[in-house]
């Protein structure tokens, strides 16, 4: 299991949080371009360190990190909480940090008071549909094809689980 420690972000992990999304980026996972220097900050007025969890080692070195956000500014949708981003450093695969910080993620929006968690993963990345899903996920849709990565087409999938009662 995780040794890592799960926390909220900081606006002093801003350096270390860019560099790990740098180092763990992936056509497995990710539908943008890789990153080029000059990089872009890492916070912005979309990412802000409020929306981020982030995952440390034994030595307070920053290995993982997963961001929480409404999916959108609705009234009406606020009881969900979508995950749009999780990453963890090659050296701390393995050792649960990715299931910390999903757990965390899931605990953290109860805490807001959600009943509801979504998130989107590409269909060819296995490794984090298997996690999602053993976790309670479970596929709510799937757009065929909606991206060309790589040289092929892959689907988008979206997956959810309940977080509470939606019962209202």
């Amino acid at each position: 299991m995780s040794e890592s420690h799960i926390r909220p972000a900081l606006r002093t992990d801003e350096a270390a949080l860019g560099e790990l999304d740098r180092d763990t980026w992936s056509p497995l996972h990710s539908v943008q371009p890789r990153p080029t220097p000059p990089y872009d900050p890492f916070f912005d007025s979309n990412h802000r360190p409020e929306h981020f969890l982030v995952a440390e080692d034994a030595d307070g070195t920053v290995v993982g990190y997963v961001r929480l956000i409404p999916p959108t500014p609705l009234a009406c949708n606020q009881h969900v909480r979508q995950i749009q981003g999780l990453a963890v450093a090659g050296r701390a695969r393995g050792r649960g940090t990715g299931r910390a910080l999903l757990r965390a993620a899931c605990d953290e929006a109860r805490r807001q008071g959600a009943v509801r968690m979504t998130l989107r993963v590409l269909g060819h990345n296995k490794p984090a549909r298997a996690l999602y899903e053993s976790e309670g996920f479970a596929v709510e849709g799937v757009l065929p094809g909606e991206f060309y990565l790589d040289g092929r087409y892959v689907d988008d999938v979206m997956m959810g689980r309940g977080l509470g009662s939606l019962t209202g």
